[in-house]
Formats: C-alpha cells, sequence, structure tokens
C-alpha cells in the first residue's frame, strides 16, 4: 500500500489540510471547536479541551482506555473522527460525577480497590456505567464478556466485576 506524501518538496507550496468547525456537546456543555478534519474524538478531547480522562492506549480500538459515552451508548474515541459527533451528546469520565460526588459507579470502583495503576480506570468505568444501563451485567460471566473491550494490563479483573456487581446490586 502507498502513502500519498504529504510534505512539500523544495520549491513547492505547502499542501493544505483541510479543517472543520464543529459543536460538540460534552458532559452538557457545548464546545464550539475547529481542528484538522482528521483529528479524533479523543484527540480533541485531550488535545483541544483538556479533557483529559479518556486515555490514549493501543490508539487502535482494541484496549478501551478511550472509552466515552455517544448518546448513551459506549465507543472507543481513538477510532472515531470527532467531525462525526457533531450536535451528539458526548460524556466522558469528568461529566459522570453530580455536583462534586462521584457516581456510584466511580465510588464503586474506589472502594472495591478496582484498579491498580488507574490507566485504564476511565475506560474501564464509562463501559460499566453503560453495561449497568443496558442490564448486562447479570451474571460474572455476562461482566466478563460485555466488559471484554476493555484491557487492564494490572488484572484488577476481580475487583472491577465485585465493584459492577456493587452498583447493579444497589440499584
Amino acid at each position: 500500500m502507498k502513502h500519498a506524501d504529504t510534505q512539500a518538496r523544495p520549491g513547492e507550496a505547502t499542501p493544505e489540510i483541510p479543517t472543520v468547525e464543529v459543536t460538540l456537546n460534552i458532559n452538557g456543555d457545548a464546545y464550539r471547536l475547529r481542528f484538522d478534519s482528521r483529528v479524533t474524538l479523543l484527540d480533541a478531547l485531550r488535545d483541544h479541551l483538556v479533557l483529559t480522562g479518556a486515555k490514549k492506549g493501543c490508539d487502535q480500538g482494541a484496549c478501551g482506555a478511550c472509552t466515552v459515552l455517544v448518546d448513551g451508548k459506549r465507543i472507543v474515541s481513538c477510532l472515531a473522527l470527532a467531525a462525526q459527533y457533531e450536535g451528539r451528546e458526548i460524556t466522558t469520565v469528568e461529566g459522570l460525577s453530580d455536583n462534586g460526588e462521584p457516581h456510584p459507579m466511580q465510588a464503586a470502583f474506589a472502594r472495591r480497590d478496582a484498579f491498580q495503576c488507574g490507566y485504564c480506570t476511565p475506560g474501564q468505568i464509562m463501559s460499566a456505567v453503560c453495561l449497568e444501563a443496558e442490564g448486562r451485567a447479570g451474571t460474572d460471566e455476562d461482566i466478563s464478556e460485555f466488559m471484554s473491550g476493555n484491557i487492564c494490563r494490572c488484572g484488577a479483573y476481580p475487583n472491577i466485576r465485585a465493584a459492577i456487581r456493587d452498583v447493579v446490586s444497589e440499584g
């Protein structure tokens, strides 16, 4: 596979990078942004809005560290072009708390020590919130299956499952 050369050669004009202007609705606030049309949602959140909860792990959609909710459904934001999400409701881990109080899933993760290094934790929490809302957290097997898109390199899976069970049982 050949890739186009995007660098200007001596004496040539620099190729123009197309930009877009979009309004992103994030955590209940609207942000008007202008950026390169190839910017991912993850990079828009981290680099343009300094919402650094979603992490850049594999940058290939395989680890889940960048998981956010869009219209209540989880997505890996490293594979999503930001411009495609104009007008949609985007929720990051920073938007889960309510008036400074942690979301029940955040509290359960802390209570159950469901993290070690913490790098994957925001993505784990976002997937767990969605999993619970979908009603797919009936058994440990269900939790493991439906959380399988989120990798924890430290192996905190038993505590993650326990935190999710706590929230489900508390209703």
